[in-house]
């Protein structure tokens, strides 16, 4: 699949902003199932950005705004192909898959996406709570499966009820919220059985008559590292693999790794729209 996206983020401010300084991760990654073909920013008022690869290996871009401005307007274009085969419920759990998942050497190397976050905390009976009605699964491929089943089942998509700030804890306290949320949930209950986890920030395309949400914005969801075989992504939203449907940007810990816009400014309050246009160009 090849897509063109067209992400737009504007600010308007109460008041004259004096200066600001800002950080975007909206620049598509490239890796072995995705190809980033093309990319570009415009940004209003006028600025250059520089660039930079962060630990997670996401792309981001800063940029200073020196100039009074009432407003900030980043338009980001990218053109995307994606071609990645379904194959998680195919996958056994080998005796080898086994003593891999239990090594310390599997443990160490992914210990960043085995502790909770703030975004990430879940109280312990929630956390029981959840695996009590899943079952004890050994096999962690099945168990993912299972647990993003799960969440799709209880969890009410709601964007109303959560915002950016909200935490696991409140979230499913709530059994309402955003992808962000059912993501930082199912991060917390992966994690805490010793699966490794990672979160992903990208786009997702629905296409006409669909069933899936979660395109108005940037879309979250899970990645799980299966021993032996990689990272595999799962969206509890939508209770789908993560397939030619969802573009990725970026991966880390929680949101705060991959925000897609963070900057700092003096001045008053702001309001922001977004606006997220994801077309599909041409089948493979």
């Amino acid at each position: 699949m090849k897509y063109e996206i067209v992400h737009t983020n504007t600010f308007y401010y109460d008041n004259y902003v004096d200066q600001s300084m800002n950080t975007i991760r909206l620049k598509p990654r490239t890796d072995e199932c995705q190809r980033l073909l093309s990319y570009q920013n415009q940004i209003t008022p006028a600025s250059m950005t520089k660039e930079h690869i962060d630990i997670w290996g996401n792309n981001v871009e800063t940029f200073f705004i020196p100039q009074k401005h009432n407003f900030l307007e980043v338009k980001t274009t990218s053109i995307v192909s994606i071609q990645r085969a379904p194959f998680i419920r195919r996958i056994d759990y080998s005796p080898e898959m086994k003593s891999i998942f239990h090594s310390q050497l599997f443990h160490d190397h992914y210990l960043y996406f085995l502790h909770d976050t703030f975004y990430t905390y879940l109280e312990k009976d929630q956390i029981e709570e959840a695996v009590t009605n899943i079952g004890d699964i050994e096999d962690p491929v099945q168990f993912s499966l299972e647990l993003m089943r799960y969440l799709h089942e209880v969890f009410t998509y709601d964007t109303l009820s959560t915002n950016v700030n909200t935490n696991a804890t409140v979230a499913f306290s709530l059994k309402k919220g955003v992808c962000q949320d059912y993501t930082h949930v199912m991060l917390s209950i992966l994690r805490a059985r010793g699966i490794p986890a990672r979160y992903v920030s990208g786009y997702l395309y629905v296409g006409e008559n669909s069933a899936l949400v979660g395109d108005s914005a940037t879309h979250a969801w899970v990645e799980v590292m299966a021993p032996g075989i990689g990272w595999i992504g799962l969206d509890p939203t939508n209770n789908v693999e993560a397939l030619e449907n969802h573009i990725r940007i970026g991966t880390g810990r929680d949101y705060s790794d991959v925000s897609p816009l963070q900057g700092v400014y003096r001045g008053g309050k702001q309001r922001l729209d977004v606006k997220v246009s994801v077309t599909m160009l041409m089948h493979n």
